[in-house]
């Protein structure tokens, strides 16, 4: 990796960029492949989060399958410095500086990916832009306004109490490692290197990330943010659409899932089992062939399909896809 940051985790295929934005920030990111259909990947908004800790192993494969992929730092996260830009954190300021980062790489057209946080801030762009979102990619995260907080918290079947309190961050990497450890299914995969960077990053940016949490906050749309409503809108496009929840994710309950795939007729939703929260980087034998086949053929075979826990809560097969269509009656 080309970076003037030590503190970045090494990784081969992974190159290490800096643009500058029409706004003034300095957008650190990620890129993977030379040339092919671009795509965009957004991270989650945990201390430490960044463009290579969130995809630093789907972000090789698929440069290496032929796309040219983009991970960007978003404000308050790994090695992007943002002073002075209040407008530049918060839900608001991230769909500005996704904005603006698509424009300065000059991506008129491109795919697009999220995982928690950065699946909200995929759907909310993704309905404000959908003549440049080919398709998009959802993971284990609240999108937009399809359910309240209210909703949410009401499709939680765990008994009081049971929900995950995450343990607090305190600056070491101790901490970081049992952040992480509460919401992964799979502990092998928290390598040092890992809790090293993501501990490195979440101390250099814990002003930022604080300054975004309270922008995030304000942001709510149950607050009154109306600009970022999606209701009614991001239900109703025909961008291929797929959302992928780990039935073993302590984070983002199973039954919030199965209540938004109950809004979201054209969006295929996935539950793989023993997946938690941060499976994509977990299990690349399930999400490596499911997305490269997403972003390459908008379709994906039967039996990708079936290793990735493909939904049949609807009782009806996807109507944008024949493969999956094969898949479903295969499964069904």
């Amino acid at each position: 990796m080309e970076s003037s940051d030590d503190a970045l985790m090494r990784v081969p295929g992974l190159l290490s960029r800096v643009v500058r934005l029409s706004s003034g920030p300095r957008i650190h990111y990620v890129t993977s492949g030379e040339d092919g259909p671009a795509v965009v990947l957004l991270h989650g908004g945990g201390p430490g989060s960044s463009g290579t800790a969130g995809w630093y192993g789907i972000a090789p494969f698929l440069g290496s399958m032929g796309f040219s992929v983009y991970c960007p730092d978003l404000p308050g996260f790994g090695s992007t410095h943002v002073t002075g830009h209040a407008r530049a954190f918060g839900r608001s300021g991230h769909l500005r500086i996704l904005d603006e980062f698509v424009d300065a790489l000059c991506l008129d057209r491109f795919h697009l990916g999220g995982t928690w946080t950065g699946s909200d801030t995929a759907a909310v762009y993704t309905t404000w832009h959908p003549d440049r979102v080919a398709s998009v990619a959802l993971m284990a995260g609240p999108i937009g306004d399809i359910l309240t907080q209210q909703q949410l918290r009401a499709a939680d079947s765990r008994p009081p109490g049971q929900a995950l309190q995450l343990p607090r961050f305190d600056g070491t990497e101790h901490s970081m490692r049992a952040v992480m450890t509460a919401i992964s299914a799979d502990p092998a995969s928290i390598t040092d290197p890992l809790v090293r960077m993501r501990t490195a990053a979440a101390n250099r940016q814990a002003e930022a990330f604080a300054r975004h949490q309270a922008a995030a906050l304000a942001d709510n749309v149950d607050n009154g943010a109306a600009s970022l409503s999606i209701k009614g809108r991001f239900d109703a496009l025909t961008t291929p659409g797929i959302c992928v929840w780990g039935r073993a994710d302590s984070l983002a309950p199973l039954d919030a899932g199965f209540a938004l795939e109950d809004r979201l007729p054209n969006v295929q939703f996935f539950y793989p089992e023993a997946v938690g929260h941060q499976g994509h980087n977990e299990r690349p034998d399930i999400f490596h062939p499911l997305l490269l086949e997403f972003f390459r053929d908008a379709a994906i075979s039967a039996d990708t399909a079936e290793r990735a826990g493909v939904s049949h809560r609807r009782g009806a097969p996807h109507d944008r896809s024949a493969r999956l269509r094969e898949s479903e009656a295969r499964l069904g």
